[in-house]
């Protein structure tokens, strides 16, 4: 919390000077200074969780597989239903874990595997990535007319820069991704020379990359990617010319999407050499038969599973105008309100202006590329935001790869600075909110119990732990640092479940609570801690963790305002009272 005020300072500071100065200002200094201050806070806000921890958080399932620890495999990443690629995991999360256990087993750091270190090191990881969104702000702000000092400054003091793209997020990779993509697209003004087949090859790369980490990439690269055409094809005006320049793509598209391919079928199916030379005796068609039963595809799989409706909603339904009315104005504040605004002047003016510009440019790219560089960058923000408002469910962070278009868009015309004091108070609330605030006793809790569990007098005189999570987000099971085959340490998660079954859960688990080296703990929000006095258990110890906001399972305003608010805002770790419970 204090690094977070200090650094919070520091921002204030930069925006009180960022306004005043050239756009001739040396921006890759400032780069510097605001993503050493992102380091920072992303190791002061390791206690709220943006989002509820599944299948976009890498760490939680790689864990078990480097680091052999009880961990829980979401369905997405099962061989029976894969639908994730493991590649960036294996790339980001799966690298750090491989070094904690080189360190381990080389008794270089021999206590390395710890709460601590299996949460901050992919994280770290993917801070140091997320200097590639100020690479990308640096080279793409002269290019859109923006200044970059002051699209450094909304970039490096964003809310959703400082904890979403510190989290191990596959929407963090997305949004790197598609930062990268723009730099490549945007590497030439129209009427220089042709593209050279090195950014050609790049752009297939990055462009199949993404489709794989998350299929909704395509979304995202549409338009830059008609954008890049229309640079290139010059004064040929013809659908032909556009082709050709998108078929440039393909031979690196294939090659990229083969090892994708070949890395997920032996991960999901463990197919290895001799797999294949038992092939040899076989006919084409058989071969071709058995590959076909084999291969894994998970952007395929991804996409024939949520393109059904019904399993959407298993996953929550949300209103169409989700994104546009709530999400948008959750993450980019202001600076999304601007845009809808600025989007709407836009379709004015296209409305009188159409039929002129389509007769003289004879083609959509054309007249993307012939438009102003703010309204190019609208098209950016909005395609994507309105093909994501096409589906039921609608969470936040799938916004995320659009801070860079965004942040663009308010730099230029120094739209954001008469917005200064509102950017401010909305991100370092939105901070607060998400980074600490939010679920913010979970990790703090997780790191207490690992300890409790692993102390020196733990394993002296080992014991039996169950651990009971009610109306909390999923704990990630990897933060207990508990080994595969550990039956000591049980773990039950009654998401949020209804009064009755809470309770009954407890009486049944208390009832059959008799061997002497038993120890049960129940972790839930304090806003629901009168549930627990209900179900007729005593409790030896409470620990109260501070602060926890639970939005499922919101305070009261009345509770608040009264001298025991702080219980409000806590999650509290109850150990149930063997003795009185024999009683």
């Amino acid at each position: 919390m204090v690094l977070l005020a200090v650094h919070t300072a520091r921002v204030l500071a930069c925006w009180g000077r960022g306004i005043h100065v050239h756009s001739s200002t040396k921006p890759l200094h400032t780069a510097g200074a605001l993503t050493t201050y992102t380091c920072s806070v992303q190791t002061a806000g390791v206690r709220g969780q943006c989002t509820q921890p599944g299948a976009h958080n890498h760490p939680a399932y790689l864990a078990g597989d480097i680091l052999n620890l009880h961990v829980y495999y979401p369905w997405e990443f099962l061989s029976s239903s894969p639908c994730r690629t493991v590649v960036f995991p294996l790339m980001t999360s799966g690298v750090t874990y491989w070094v904690i256990k080189c360190l381990q087993q080389l008794d270089v750091w021999s206590g390395c595997i710890n709460s601590y270190t299996l949460l901050v090191s992919p994280r770290l990881l993917f801070t140091v990535f997320s200097f590639i969104l100020d690479y990308s702000v640096y080279r793409l702000a002269p290019f859109w007319e923006a200044d970059p000092w002051k699209a450094l400054v909304l970039l490096a003091g964003s809310h959703v820069t400082l904890v979403f793209y510190t989290r191990t997020f596959a929407n963090t990779l997305e949004g790197l991704l598609f930062a990268l993509l723009m730099v490549l697209v945007s590497s030439r003004r129209s009427g220089g020379s042709s593209a050279e087949p090195t950014s050609n090859h790049l752009i297939g790369i990055v462009t199949v990359a993404g489709f794989f980490n998350r299929p909704t990439f395509l979304a995202f690269a549409l338009m830059p990617l008609l954008y890049w055409v229309g640079l290139n094809i010059g004064s040929q005006k013809s659908i032909k010319a556009g082709i050709n320049h998108f078929l440039k793509l393909v031979p690196c598209a294939c090659f990229t999407a083969a090892f994708f391919v070949m890395a997920d079928t032996w991960y999901f199916t463990s197919m290895r050499l001799d797999n294949i030379y038992s092939f040899e005796n076989n006919s084409l068609f058989d071969i071709i038969a058995q590959l076909n039963q084999k291969i894994i595809v998970t952007p395929l799989n991804f996409l024939h599973y949520n393109l059904n409706p019904h399993n959407l909603a298993q996953h929550g339904s949300h209103p169409r105008v989700t994104h546009f009315m709530v999400n948008g104005i959750m993450l980019f504040g202001i600076l999304h309100i601007l845009a809808i605004g600025a989007g709407f002047k836009m379709i004015k003016k296209y409305v009188y202006i159409l039929p002129q510009v389509r007769s003289y440019y004879h083609g959509s790219s054309r007249i993307l590329v012939h438009s102003d560089g703010n309204s190019v960058l609208l098209l950016f923000y909005f395609f994507p935001l309105a093909f994501l408002s096409l589906f039921s469910h609608q969470e936040p962070r799938f916004l995320l790869p659009l801070i860079l278009p965004l942040v663009l868009f308010g730099a230029s015309q120094s739209r954001a600075v008469r917005w200064k004091a509102v950017i401010i108070v909305f991100n370092v609330l939105g901070a607060l909110l998400f980074g600490c605030l939010h679920q913010g006793g979970l990790i703090p809790c997780l790191f207490h119990l690992e300890q409790l569990m692993h102390s020196p007098e733990s394993s002296n005189h080992p014991g039996r732990y169950i651990l009971l999570f009610a109306h909390t987000y999923m704990p990630p099971r990897s933060l207990l640092n508990i080994k595969k085959g550990d039956t000591n340490i049980e773990i039950i998660d009654l998401a949020g479940s209804e009064e009755e079954k809470l309770c009954q859960t407890v009486r049944q688990r208390a009832n059959n609570f008799t061997c002497s080296d038993c120890h049960f703990f129940i972790i839930i929000p304090g806003t629901v801690r009168s549930t627990i006095t209900k179900c007729g258990v005593s409790f030896k110890n409470e620990t109260l963790i501070f602060p926890h906001l639970s939005m499922e399972d919101p305070p009261q305003l009345s509770f608040l305002l009264s001298e025991n608010w702080r219980s409000q805002l806590g999650l509290y770790i109850l150990q149930l009272d063997r003795a009185q419970q024999n009683l």
